[in-house]
């Protein structure tokens, strides 16, 4: 069923980071995720009994396909609970391995809701994505093999962190067989859930969780998952998006495989720990790549940040003096430097914004030499590298303000990509406030990123917190947003 992955020498990644960087490449399994060795576990100890009634797990990806793939080859009936946002690819992925697929709802946590409604009323088992001792143990043979495929020094092993199940598992095996090995959680910096409940001594609740690292959106630490791992880890460190994106690229770089973000996710921990202690050389370094379930339209997104994430690219608000020649005083200010991207419109006689991209050669004190160079040529500029408007919406639509749009708003919003999302929103709000401005790009992902302004009067806002509330979708206010402020 699951297969012995290999552990991969990465020589590119090996010889920027000065350690020997092995990925244990879970990507390779039947299902392209190490998520079957779990599901497979659990099928595997129930009774027969058991396995008469059947199973029931509700996921949007790769415990899915796990599930219906080791309930397959043991002839168990398996049904699967998915969002309805879940993209087309993946429902046909569980389907073609035989499961039977029930959309329900938008979010996981709605599907997840339903499929125990389902098992209560069938007697069908549940098969957790994560808290059960069977699927942990499952997960933890993944450290059985790396031991022994690498009977030498570890120094670390970085682990992808969702709800712990695959944490746990490795923590548990590689404390009691190579206790000197530090083992490291790597959570996403918007879905930090482990990380909340080490700080916390207990699972907690995360208010919001970002959806990028899709594999890895999980808002609670499982029980079991925390009672087993906490103790054990070593150290639980986060990755932006950005970062994820250069470890996509670095994978890609050195394998020719391309990970999902929750199986680059945790090569870009490893880079950021090395980052954190350069007094440490030479060391034996593994990475499990967990996955590669990538929507192929994802990649442009990707494309877009990894320049960023690996320090090679940044971005600023400059204003210039609106006259001939101000370009070219401009770039002689940049020295010899390549502008990736350059957006301008006119606004004023006097002063032009321009939103500009810059390669770097030497990262994070490149970017603040730029950044001073130019306030001390008189330049007004603003780092916007880590601005994610900016990033994800500004640098689409650099266009000039709009002098009408007055008592202007603007949120940015995740709406689920499904049919009838947009119709939704504009019936709930677009009959009370004007829409002054709207952009949507679609990443590929289960939810589309959206900005848009609505012209509304101070004394309004109230009503429209509480309509956007009711509305469901997760919203940032961006009003303050220097991006905004600047260029739209």
């Amino acid at each position: 069923m699951a297969q012995e992955s290999p552990l991969q020498v990465a020589p590119r990644l090996s010889a920027r980071l000065g350690h020997k960087v092995l990925l244990k490449r879970e990507d390779l399994q039947p299902i392209f995720s190490f998520k079957l060795r779990g599901a497979y576990n659990k099928l595997a100890n129930l009774s027969p009994e058991a396995r008469a009634r059947g199973v029931i797990a509700a996921s949007a990806g790769n415990h899915a396909q796990g599930v219906a793939l080791a309930a397959a080859h043991l002839g168990v009936q398996a049904t699967i609970v998915m969002p309805t946002t879940t993209p087309s690819i993946k429902i046909e992925a569980v389907r073609a391995l035989g499961a039977a697929v029930v959309l329900h709802g938008d979010s996981f946590d709605q599907a997840r809701v339903h499929a125990l409604t389902l098992a209560e009323a069938s007697g069908a088992v549940i098969v957790p994505p994560f808290d059960d001792l069977d699927v942990i143990a499952g997960q933890g043979t993944i450290a059985m093999e790396l031991v022994r495929q690498h009977p030498g020094p570890i120094a670390a092993v970085f682990v992808p962190v969702g709800g712990g199940g695959l944490l746990a598992g490795v923590a548990a095996y590689m404390s009691y067989v190579r206790p000197e090995t530090k083992v490291i959680g790597v959570e996403p910096e918007d879905a930090a859930c482990f990380q909340a409940a080490m700080q916390a001594g207990a699972p907690v609740s995360l208010a919001s969780v970002g959806l990028f690292v899709d594999g890895c959106a999980v808002a609670r630490a499982g029980e079991l998952t925390f009672a087993i791992a906490g103790p054990l880890v070593h150290e639980i460190i986060t990755a932006n998006t950005d970062e994820i994106c250069a470890a996509i690229k670095d994978v890609f770089d050195d394998t020719r495989s391309i990970a999902e973000p929750a199986g680059a996710l945790a090569i870009a921990g490893m880079k950021r720990w090395v980052a954190a202690h350069p007094e440490v050389q030479g060391e034996t370094l593994i990475a499990i790549d967990s996955g590669a379930n990538m929507n192929f339209d994802r990649l442009r997104h990707v494309s877009e940040r990894a320049e960023i994430g690996e320090a090679r690219e940044a971005i600023f608000a400059v204003a210039i003096p609106e006259r001939p020649g101000a370009f070219r005083a401009f770039c002689e200010t940049l020295g010899p430097r390549s502008v990736t991207e350059f957006n301008y419109r006119f606004a004023d006689a006097t002063k032009a914004h321009v939103f500009v991209g810059v390669a770097l050669r030497r990262g994070r004190p490149e970017r603040e030499q730029i950044v001073a160079a130019l306030r001390e040529a008189g330049y007004e500029v603003h780092d916007l590298t880590d601005n994610e408007v900016a990033k994800l919406h500004v640098r689409h639509m650099v266009g000039g303000k709009a002098p009408g749009a007055t008592d202007e708003v603007v949120y940015r919003f995740e709406f689920p990509e499904r049919p009838g999302a947009l119709l939704n929103f504009l019936m709930r709000l677009s009959g009370h406030w004007n829409i002054s401005t709207f952009h949507y790009r679609n990443h590929g992902a289960a939810y589309g990123r959206v900005l848009c302004g609505m012209q509304v009067a101070a004394a309004d806002r109230a009503a429209l917190f509480d309509a956007l509330t009711e509305l469901g979708y997760p919203f940032t206010d961006e009003t303050s947003n220097t991006a905004y402020r600047i260029f739209l």
